[in-house]
């Protein structure tokens, strides 16, 4: 093996090892070791094609193991055959990489010889690239490096004033205080280490007391456990609704509000009304049911032409309340681009069907009278930072419905792990429901306070945890991130023409 290849090499074992940190595994030291590692494989970049190089291959790693739970999402269509999967993952990984390629590229290209200023320089570009990769072609920013730090101390409540991509630079800080340190830098490696470690060490400063009152609304969150392999199967229509009655319990004198998950029900609701006299029949006269199902666009003639992914307010009578309309829909999920081509070749799509999803207009909230103003964002509309709340219109908490049930063993604790961030960005709590877990109640702080695990039925009826004030986040969003990056290029600047 040439030392070329060598390099390459370990650049991307360094790349899977910083998986590790991501959910389930959790292993978060490991992750600051693997980008310390990454920016001693930058500093011995012999040119910029090398830096590059290096960055790329350290991202592949990265996302071919961080993102193998999309290879189980391809096994749940009939067309393909299972080792298609992960030749997705593959080829999705193969594009992602090119992101931390541009981070790597540009600090090694301005960091000018020294090694601090390669820290600052690599910290503020992977800010810009993972704001790229969340924005390029619709986006995809799961698993930012910022989200290793949710559940670690107090550093995870950095993001309400760096938001994600900043606290991403942060664990690039971090890092870079292990390569410092082992480069001898010991004053600007503590300078780095130490206040990054205290905030570790600290409980989360921000969490919302829940002050003396009347009792915050009622919530019951329905988890199913209907897998995504019986959940389009003629005649278990009836079996799945059962389901849903049974585990959304009996009506009392309290009024309720319950959730259920993304396409909780086969019906085009907007046009049946039968399905939705059904469905209303397990409510109490003062409850509400917030659901998810698809809504078909009809041509003139009335054929269904196109779909929204959609999330409806169901009253006891029957009538709706309101509803929200995805709007970031997943590519080759739930709408297939270049579609002629790849359903010629067997590449139909994913989910079952033969219609496109159409995207709706974004952030929306809905007023749900007694149960305060709710913020829908459905299934992974969740990872995206700074687009999930109408600003205009801040709710008291975000409500996410999703159908993680194709999503492997990884994919569900992961978005999780970003709802969670979502929370700590916001100061709003966060519900998930989910046909097979992980349902979940989160705090404003992030906080989980109570959760269903995969793979499990049942329920969860708690009280709406309280909202918290605006976060420095809430109120200038990703505006943030990029001004800290400012920061640290000045920084940078500053260091070197100090060496100088």
């Amino acid at each position: 093996m040439t030392g070329k290849m060598k390099f390459l090499g370990l650049a991307c074992l360094a790349g899977l090892v910083s998986a590790l940190g991501f959910a389930p595994l959790g292993a978060w030291p490991l992750t600051i070791l693997a980008f310390a590692a990454l920016l001693w494989l930058l500093e011995g970049a012999a040119s910029l094609r090398s830096a590059l190089a290096r960055g790329w291959w350290f991202g592949l790693g990265q996302f071919v193991l961080g993102l193998n739970w999309i290879a189980t999402a391809f096994t749940y269509q009939a067309a393909m055959p299972a080792w298609l999967g992960w030749v997705a993952v593959v080829l999705l990984s193969l594009y992602l990489a090119i992101y931390p390629a541009v981070a790597a590229g540009l600090a090694w290209r301005w960091h000018g010889g020294n090694r601090i200023a390669l820290v600052l320089l690599l910290a503020a570009a992977w800010i810009l690239g993972e704001w790229l990769r969340a924005t390029m072609f619709t986006g995809f920013p799961w698993n930012p490096a910022g989200v290793i730090w949710v559940g670690v101390g107090g550093v995870a409540a950095l993001a309400t004033w760096v938001g994600t991509y900043g606290l991403g630079a942060v664990t690039i800080l971090a890092a870079g205080a292990l390569f410092l340190l082992a480069r001898r830098h010991w004053r600007s490696g503590a300078a780095l280490a130490v206040p990054i470690l205290i905030v570790s060490l600290l409980p989360y400063p921000l969490r919302v007391t829940e002050p003396a009152g009347p009792p915050r609304p009622l919530v019951r969150i329905v988890q199913p456990d209907i897998g995504q392999q019986d959940k389009w199967q003629p005649g278990f229509e009836q079996a799945n609704f059962e389901r849903f009655v049974r585990l959304s319990g009996t009506p009392g004198a309290e009024p309720r509000l319950l959730l259920w998950p993304e396409s909780a029900t086969p019906y085009y609701l907007a046009f049946d009304p039968e399905a939705r006299r059904r469905i209303a029949a397990l409510l109490g006269p003062n409850d509400l049911l917030l659901l998810g199902a698809d809504e078909p666009i009809l041509d003139d003639h009335g054929r269904s032409i196109a779909a929204y992914n959609s999330a409806f307010v169901l009253r006891p009578d029957g009538s709706l309340a309101g509803r929200y309309d995805k709007a970031h829909l997943v590519p080759y999920g739930e709408y297939l681009p270049m579609r002629p081509l790849l359903t010629a070749i067997g590449l139909s799509r994913l989910a079952p069907g033969d219609l496109d999803f159409r995207d709706g207009p974004g952030p929306r909230t809905l007023d749900l009278g007694p149960f305060g103003r709710a913020g829908l964002q459905i299934c992974y509309e969740i990872v995206f930072s700074g687009e999930t709340v109408d600003e205009a219109h801040r709710p008291d908490f975000l409500f996410n419905p999703s159908n993680d049930s194709w999503f492997g063993a990884w994919g569900p604790p992961q978005q999780l792990a970003q709802a969670r961030l979502r929370a700590i960005e916001e100061g709003l709590p966060v519900i998930r429901a989910t046909p097979t877990g992980i349902s979940a109640v989160i705090a404003a702080d992030g906080a989980v306070e109570q959760s269903l695990p995969l793979g499990a039925e049942g329920a969860i009826e708690t009280r709406l945890p309280r909202a918290a004030a605006p976060t420095l986040f809430a109120g200038w969003g990703n505006l943030l991130p990029f001004g800290f990056a400012l920061l640290l290029v000045a920084a940078a600047i500053a260091v070197r023409r100090k060496a100088r």
